[in-house]
């Protein structure tokens, strides 16, 4: 089956398939707060790192009726947190994606705990296993679709990191023990339980 992006209706797909293409794809936790001080928590499954050197995180924000908190909030401070997903909380991460009236906290209406960050002025999901703290880079406005919409990519530099100790073996993070959640396409999620290595080659080719 082949076609162009926008007419998979035509061809017998009522739902747009990209997302269950492009899977699993891991989901940024963002937290922010806007330039009086109320936090915003949503997350995000277009998110991902995007450099090692320096180090870089991005979100992509879909259009709405209005812009959503966690754009307006990091334009106006410059500043989110990414706090990651455990399997612990995939109900509640997924409680905050419900429309909230600006200003409102997600932390309270979904009864979750927040602690102070250590670096940035958002703060951090208190039970998640890591939390990136991030200054803005960049916003990059994407092309407009058909309707004149456009989705926007926000861009971070991680100033601070923060892991919980409980989930450190032997020096390195074990995702075993928080199990994190990623995106799957349609209402579809996924569980990283099964962990293995694979050597690189030593030689080149």
């Amino acid at each position: 089956m082949f076609f162009t992006p926008g007419t998979h209706k035509e061809h017998g797909l009522p739902f747009n398939p990209l997302k269950a293409i492009v899977a699993p794809r891991p989901i940024g936790w963002i937290s922010t707060v806007n330039s009086k001080g109320q936090a915003n928590l949503a997350p995000y499954s277009f998110f991902n790192a995007i450099s090692e050197t320096p180090p870089m995180v991005g979100f992509s924000v879909s259009p709405g009726e209005r812009e959503k908190d966690s754009l307006v909030n990091s334009r106006e401070t410059g500043e989110f947190v990414v706090n990651i997903v455990s399997s612990a909380q995939m109900q509640a991460m997924s409680d905050t994606s419900a429309p909230a009236a600006h200003g409102e906290s997600e932390f309270d209406l979904v009864g979750l705990e927040a602690e102070p960050s250590q670096t940035v002025a958002p703060p951090r999901v208190k039970d998640a296993p890591c939390h990136l703290e991030c200054k803005v880079w960049d916003i990059l406005a994407l092309p407009e679709d058909e309707n004149g919409q456009r989705n926007y990519w926000v861009m971070g530099t991680i100033i601070g990191i923060n892991i919980n100790d409980k989930v450190i073996v032997d020096g390195k993070i074990d995702v075993s023990l928080y199990q994190p959640v990623s995106r799957l396409g349609y209402k579809d999620y996924a569980v990283v339980r099964d962990v293995f290595e694979i050597e690189r080659p030593k030689g080149g080719y």
